[in-house]
């Protein structure tokens, strides 16, 4: 029998607890649905108010996974949804989730949360900047952290404030938080800054896709700020060997990276990194923090 859990006055079935998801460890389902109850409050600061995407892997990251926009088949009615606006579907509605409960139901649901640059009440409008700074290898997060110093240079030059997080697989994240702009605005905006990047520091940095010329740089992918593309949200678990998380760092943890490992955080090192830091990324959900386009 699926046992059923109430929380906050939401009676959520819970299935599968003793699930192993990531077998190179042992991390259960149930240690899933744990550490998103552990650091709920700090994640639902950056996702309460957006339509969020789930990257669904119910079988573990060497399962079957597939990206969904729509509210998954037998959504409960209390769940938040939101329109949102595709050329394809003039209909479409996404998830926000914005409280605790909805929040255990997605995470039962075994999700990697993806969110866009804009809130639910203003689509395209944007109220950051990322950065998705994805190393080809040889080049590792090492590398990420050189681009993102220079990144966090330009960026001030101009009066806006860089935050860092790993992706919680191969890179780093930067976001910036800004003033409502319209979302082809900043994206316009972030490709100049990828492509002064690349001209600055040719030998490491591209602000194309072009697999050709990967190996051995850093991309650094602007296309999220397009009104259409999502990021993976602070806190997020990753489909990936181990249990990864989308962790924000400090500046002089960026400075002092030398190897990969140095920036790879797990779902266990989560709750004592909150405890010492808190949120390192809550200025990007402070209004008084957020900068202007130049």
């Amino acid at each position: 029998m699926t046992p059923i859990t109430m929380v906050e006055g939401r009676r959520i079935a819970l299935s599968n607890l003793d699930k192993v998801l990531y077998p190179r460890t042992g991390f259960t389902k149930g240690e899933v649905l744990h550490y998103y109850a552990t650091v709920a409050d700090s994640l639902l600061a950056h996702i309460r108010d957006r339509p969020v995407s789930f990257l669904r892997y119910p079988d573990g990251p060497d399962g079957q996974l597939f990206f969904t926009k729509n509210p998954p088949p037998g959504t409960p009615a209390w769940v938040r949804t939101t329109p949102v606006p595709r050329s394809e579907d003039a209909g479409a509605e996404q998830v926000v989730v914005g409280d605790l409960p909805t929040l255990m139901w997605a995470a039962n649901l075994v999700v990697e949360f993806h969110t866009p640059q804009w809130t639910a009440g203003r689509p395209a409008v944007a109220d950051r900047i990322v950065f998705d700074l994805d190393p080809g290898p040889p080049a590792t997060v090492v590398e990420c952290c050189a681009a993102a110093r220079w990144l966090r240079g330009r960026l001030a030059a101009d009066g806006l404030d860089a935050y860092a997080k790993t992706s919680g697989s191969k890179g780093l994240h930067l976001a910036v938080p800004i003033e409502p702009t319209p979302s082809a605005r900043v994206s316009a905006y972030a490709k100049t800054l990828a492509q002064e990047a690349e001209a600055a520091l040719p030998g490491l940095v591209l602000h194309r896709m072009a697999r050709a010329l990967r190996p051995g740089k850093v991309f650094v992918d602007h296309s999220q700020n397009a009104a259409a593309k999502t990021t993976a949200a602070p806190y997020t678990l990753r489909a990936r060997e181990l249990p990864t998380v989308s962790a924000p760092v400090t500046w002089e943890e960026v400075e002092g990276c030398r190897t990969a490992a140095d920036l790879v955080f797990l779902a266990d090192d989560m709750a004592p990194r909150l405890a010492r830091d808190g949120d390192l990324l809550a200025p990007l959900t402070d209004p008084a923090r957020a900068g202007r386009l130049p």
